[in-house]
């Protein structure tokens, strides 16, 4: 038991490779004295994401149907981040100048948005997961898309997160991963968890990843403008919902639903 624990969270950290090399670069640029040899911050983060992507596709740890997916949703959020950004909105802001920006966004934030989609997609690989009495890919599209529109409309009509929140529930409540640790088994041993709890489980990591971030002043919310503070656990509920749109473009690019709700990698 205790190395099946070692080895699924040698996988786990492997899936969460991209995440976890830009935090580390968040904290420790957060030390330095910028602009180094004038360049700003914000571009040399731009500049070593970049290298992190090359990296994991020159070596295979990324497939180019992966990468396809990331892409995807690094467009996605960096169209929601020049929503939001705006002065006229104003959720958060970043503090810090870039030469490497659209508006009010420096270009190297979408991919704090493609290390979350990596990180999906990468586990499903890993883990050989599947999935039984998966929804409709239709209806969970649908909930990805009414998901992302009210990160815009809830500015203008009431929110209506809770009732995605309710609809999410729903939809995955019989829904379950299947997935394997040791993968070198003949057959290996597959494991079951029920997936509502493990998405709100990778929502709560996310969210602390988001502490670090906003503590390193990668970007700031308002009520941190003077003094920094843990982010409000409303976030949590926010990257549940994007956690869920990532998840929907994993599910439609990387495998296919049969008609019994399974869901395999292609």
């Amino acid at each position: 038991m205790f190395k099946t624990l070692i080895q699924g969270g040698v996988l786990g950290l492997s899936a969460a490779l991209f995440g976890i090399l830009l935090l580390l670069a968040f904290v420790v640029t957060h030390q330095m004295h910028w602009p180094i040899g004038g360049i700003y911050r914000y571009d040399a983060l731009l500049a070593y994401a970049l290298v992190i992507q090359v990296f994991l596709v020159y070596f295979r740890l990324e497939t180019p149907r992966e990468v396809w997916v990331i892409a995807i949703f690094h467009i996605m959020a960096m169209g929601m981040e020049l929503f939001l950004t705006h002065p006229k909105i104003g959720s958060w802001h970043y503090p810090e100048q870039a030469v490497f920006r659209i508006a009010n966004v420096p270009l190297f934030a979408g991919f704090m948005y493609s290390a979350i989609g990596s990180f999906l997609a990468r586990s499903l690989r890993l883990f050989s997961a599947s999935f039984v009495h998966l929804p409709r890919l239709k209806w969970l599209g649908l909930l990805a898309l009414l998901s992302y529109a009210n990160f815009f409309t809830k500015f203008f009509i009431p929110d209506v997160r809770n009732v995605l929140f309710v609809a999410s529930v729903v939809l995955f409540w019989k829904t379950r991963l299947l997935f394997s640790v040791q993968q070198k088994a003949h057959p290996p041993k597959q494991y079951q968890l029920p997936f509502l709890p493990l998405l709100l489980a990778l929502a709560f990591m996310v969210w602390l990843s988001e502490n670090v971030a906003t503590f390193a002043n990668i970007w700031r919310y308002p009520s941190q403008s003077e003094l920094w503070h843990m982010v409000g656990w409303g976030k949590l509920g926010s990257w549940y919902l994007l956690l869920t749109l990532s998840l929907v473009l994993v599910l439609a690019v990387m495998g296919k639903r049969d008609q019994h709700g399974n869901w395999r990698l292609h």
